[in-house]
């Protein structure tokens, strides 16, 4: 996610390569990073600290690790303005222990954000004024929408969109061994698959149509359709995908504790 991030900034030149810094603990991947995009790169965190915004694109797990290891720095300096934290689950007020006196931004992009489609929530902090906020959501426009929401809400976002693109692709490939048990080859199954629920998406944004409408506008009496709705209803699919997001949900909430 961090690299969907930087490729975006840099390919809209709403950051130039120069003025980013990625610390990074295997080597390989700096020289990568170093090469691909011509970003500075450091395996010491602390170097990190003295930039504007400080993005934390890290697992949950090592938070604990990493932000003892910048507390000492960034105690002595004015940088960074703004932190921003990606980490699924994290509360903002750990974050807010682990930065204090910053303005803290709390985010959960999901990975179409690679291909600059995704979803992001943020949910600022209670340091961060407009300017912060705007400026968190300029960093995420650059790969897709984003909504703002109270922190409350951010392990629920976490279960539909954050984890959202697991379930989609469930269903993409359900579809596509559908269209192989009924005789299609497997490629143009796929291809079938994806740009159906790819179609479908931008069906239902662009015509701003409710999901039902749809469903109904393809729907004919006695028709193909609404015998695999059926199916899928006696199949309790609708069901599956709401308990999907309750216990992505709950086990964002785990995260945080």
């Amino acid at each position: 996610m961090g690299e969907a991030l930087i490729s975006r900034l840099l390919a809209q030149g709403s950051y130039s390569p120069a003025t980013v810094i990625v610390s990074d603990p295997v080597a390989t991947r700096r020289e990568y990073l170093a090469t691909t995009y011509g970003v500075q790169v450091t395996q010491d965190n602390a170097e990190v600290t003295i930039a504007e915004v400080l993005l934390l694109a890290i697992k949950p797990q090592v938070f604990d690790v990493v932000t003892q290891g910048l507390a000492a720095t960034i105690s002595t300096q004015a940088a960074p303005n703004l932190v921003i934290s990606i980490l699924a689950g994290m509360p903002l007020a750990k974050l807010e222990a682990a930065f204090p006196g910053r303005a803290v931004v709390r985010a959960m992009p999901n990975t179409p954000a690679t291909v600059g489609a995704g979803m992001t929530a943020i949910a600022p902090g209670s340091l961060a004024q407009s300017f912060h906020i705007e400026q968190a959501q300029q960093i995420f426009q650059a790969v897709g929408e984003v909504v703002q929401v109270p922190e409350s809400l951010m392990d629920a976002v976490t279960g539909l969109s954050g984890s959202g693109p697991g379930y989609i692709a469930l269903v993409v490939e359900a579809l596509t061994d559908g269209g192989v048990a009924v005789g299609l080859p497997r490629a143009i199954a796929a291809k079938l698959a994806v740009q159906t629920v790819k179609g479908s998406a931008q069906l239902l944004q662009e015509k701003e149509l409710h999901p039902a409408v749809l469903k109904d506008q393809v729907t004919s009496p006695g028709g193909t359709t609404i015998a695999g709705i059926a199916c899928l209803e006696q199949a309790g699919f609708r069901a599956a995908l709401i308990e999907a997001v309750r216990a992505a949900y709950i086990r964002s909430q785990e995260l945080g504790e």
